[in-house]
């Protein structure tokens, strides 16, 4: 196995055992600053690809043992990385197959470098714009505050605050309407559930809790807005 372990822009695992491929592949990838893991051997190479956790995957069809087509359905049982299929076949039905079994590009021999190297680039940047929206899908943030629905962490200018799984809940919920006055009995079915029997007061004290935590000023609050006889508001201003 031949590794670069230089500072780079990205991990790359090449499964391919044609050396004369395989070599120029490998300096050229290095040379555009990647770091580059090469094995010619296909239970290496599947091992490798869980192991290694690469940025890309570059998978040769005709392996010995295992086939690409192989290695490339059982990776995408335990992992999501981009595949790009390497193929010395232009049969439609093979890359069709390729596809199907979860790969995310081919490109058949004879290549020239600056096109495998385009493929990736493209790859890599369509990888990192998912990764980016599936990011913020999984927060909301409102000026310095932040909300993690993964970690299930609120976050205020960096720091990680102190709440409860209800205080997490009740800004979620207001969060989620910011701009809109939700009525107490919403906010208690929202959180506490539909069926829940208690003093509508306990919301009025996560209310004030909360506040405590997440505002500056409690008793000038500039994120949970109080609308009179009627319920709360999550600020708007941060939109």
């Amino acid at each position: 196995m031949v590794v670069n372990r230089k500072p780079t822009q990205g991990k790359l695992l090449l499964v391919e055992d044609d050396e004369q491929i395989a070599e120029p592949l490998v300096f050229g990838l290095e040379t555009a600053g990647f770091e580059v893991f090469h094995t010619g051997d296909s239970e290496e190479g599947l091992s490798l690809a869980v192991s290694l956790e690469p940025s890309l995957v570059l998978l040769d069809v005709m392996l010995p043992g295992m086939d690409g087509f192989e290695i490339c359905q059982k990776l995408r049982e335990v992992s999501s990385v981009p595949i790009i299929m390497l193929t010395a076949r232009g049969q439609e039905m093979e890359k069709v197959m390729g596809l199907e079994l979860g790969a995310d590009d081919y490109i058949v021999k004879p290549f020239s470098f600056r096109e495998l190297l385009a493929r990736v680039n493209a790859m890599l940047r369509r990888r990192e714009l998912d990764l980016g929206i599936k990011a913020a899908a999984s927060q909301l943030a409102a000026g310095p505050l932040t909300i993690d629905l993964t970690s299930r962490r609120v976050i205020r200018a960096e720091q990680i605050l102190d709440v409860s799984q209800r205080e997490f809940e009740l800004l979620h919920v207001l969060m989620s309407n910011s701009g809109k006055a939700m009525s107490r009995q919403e906010l208690l079915d929202a959180v506490w559930g539909e069926n829940w029997i208690g003093d509508s007061r306990t919301l009025d004290v996560h209310i004030r809790w909360l506040r405590e935590k997440i505002e500056e000023n409690p008793s000038a609050p500039i994120f949970i807005e109080t609308v009179r006889g009627y319920g709360y508001r999550f600020s708007d201003l941060f939109q």
